[in-house]
């Protein structure tokens, strides 16, 4: 019994099919719009790649090209004009360039390297933005202000599920620094820590604000982080150190007003109820 003869079947492209000839998809590529003001926005290692313009009737891939690591490929065939590579930047240390690929539906042959636009380089490690501080609680007692405080925590994770904070990363890196004064003044002092706690001296007759920022002194930029919000003490604390002054004025002014208004309507109010008890008293005409 003779064997039937294998079947062959040839791939064929979409352009193949069409009868178009391969330069057709290298003139379509090369005419396609390529990204513009391509920048890169990470706080705590949270990093987002941002470019424009909005494509119309074509697509955005990323890739990023680390010095020593693969090529990745994020945010396939979006129409958005942002991606977020975090995953992508894992290794922290490393330099990284974003390639911003402009590509035809996934339905069309590409025979050469699509138009891309070029990001600068990024390294997380040194480029990151520090986030702020979070201040979990604070004590000022006799002539001791004692201040305990979070770090900020990044996207990555432990093999357990929990988060890792920048200090995780930075280790030894990283500092914090306090700026401190006395409340309803200006003068600002300073001081510096490579733990989560300050304890400083302060006049205990007076109350201060505090505010605390990361910094990375070996950095040549982004030295110092966002500032935590802003605390203030109340040992001692009146109810004129608390609203201040201009309060007192504005309520002092507004009780006067009403104080003013009230005895001008009660005159008024009098002045009527003695003119209609006259007239009440004139003897009727005529009678």
């Amino acid at each position: 019994m003779r064997k039937a003869a294998p079947i062959y079947i040839q791939k064929v492209s979409v352009l193949q099919f069409l009868g178009l000839p391969p330069f057709f998809s290298r003139r379509c590529n090369s005419e396609l719009p390529t990204a513009v003001n391509v920048t890169w926005s990470s706080i705590n290692f949270k990093t987002i790649l941002q470019w424009q313009p909005k494509p119309s009737g074509y697509f955005y891939t990323v890739e990023i090209h680390g010095q020593t690591s693969d090529t990745k490929k994020k945010c396939i065939l979006t129409t958005e004009t942002e991606c977020d590579v975090t995953d992508a930047l894992r290794n922290v240390k490393e330099t990284y360039t974003a390639h911003i690929l402009s590509v035809q539906s996934a339905g069309m042959d590409n025979f050469e390297e699509p138009p891309f636009a070029s990001s600068e380089k990024f390294t997380p490690y040194n480029q990151t933005i520090l986030g702020k501080p979070e201040i979990q609680h604070y004590t000022q007692k006799d002539s001791k202000l004692n201040i305990v405080f979070q770090d900020p925590l990044t996207p990555y994770m432990f093999p357990n599920g929990s988060f890792q904070s920048i200090r995780d990363i930075f280790k030894h890196d990283l500092e914090y620094k306090l700026y401190y004064w006395k409340d309803q003044s200006s003068g600002k002092k300073d001081a510096t820590t490579k733990s989560n706690t300050f304890e400083i001296s302060v006049d205990n007759t007076n109350n201060y604000c505090f505010y605390i920022e990361a910094t990375i002194p070996s950095r040549r930029e982004n030295r110092t982080g966002q500032e935590s919000m802003v605390f203030c003490t109340s040992v001692g604390r009146t109810i004129l150190d608390e609203y201040g002054a201009e309060v007192f004025i504005i309520i002092a002014v507004i009780a006067i007003a009403v104080i003013t208004l009230a005895i001008v309507l009660s005159v008024i109010l009098c002045k009527r109820k003695k003119a209609r008890a006259a007239r009440e008293k004139e003897p009727l005409n005529g009678i």
